[in-house]
């Protein structure tokens, strides 16, 4: 019998961005973004949470080891994010809008090349990205989302 199980690891980060599309002009980008797209940016503390999937080693008793999971997580996203301005100062974020649903699209290519070779037979399954107390952002990678 293979026994799966869902194992999350969580990591706060601080960063600043603007949501603007450079495709639009002043007027265009103020009605569609509000305040979120004032000139200087404004900040956010975000909780990201990364879940991964896959059966529990008889060895080990673990899907994945956590510490490999967060040094990945820091590697690849608190690294470059935190502290930062997400359009200014993160290479694999230049020429998106950053906002918190194509946050999580990048996140979960950043983090899924990072795990490939520390995560065995475990897969990324979901990546949560809160952006404020009331505000969050789910991606459960390309395809169809999963039900539920």
């Amino acid at each position: 019998m293979r026994t799966e199980c869902y194992i999350t690891r969580r990591a706060e980060f601080s960063a600043s961005h603007r949501l603007h599309d450079p495709a639009l002009d002043e007027e265009e980008n103020r009605r569609l973004f509000r305040e979120c797209n004032w000139e200087g940016g404004h900040g956010h503390n975000y909780l990201l949470e990364v879940t991964v999937a896959g059966p529990v080693d008889p060895r080990t008793g673990m899907v994945v080891n956590l510490k490999d999971l967060k040094a990945v997580i820091e590697e690849r996203i608190l690294g470059p994010c935190d502290h930062r301005n997400l359009d200014r100062d993160v290479p694999f974020l230049e020429g998106i809008i950053t906002t918190t649903e194509n946050l999580c699209i990048a996140f979960w290519e950043e983090l899924e090349e990072g795990l490939s070779e520390r995560i065995g037979e475990a897969r990324l399954h979901r990546i949560r990205l809160r952006e404020t107390r009331d505000n969050f952002c789910e991606y459960f990678g390309p395809g169809p989302a999963p039900d539920g």
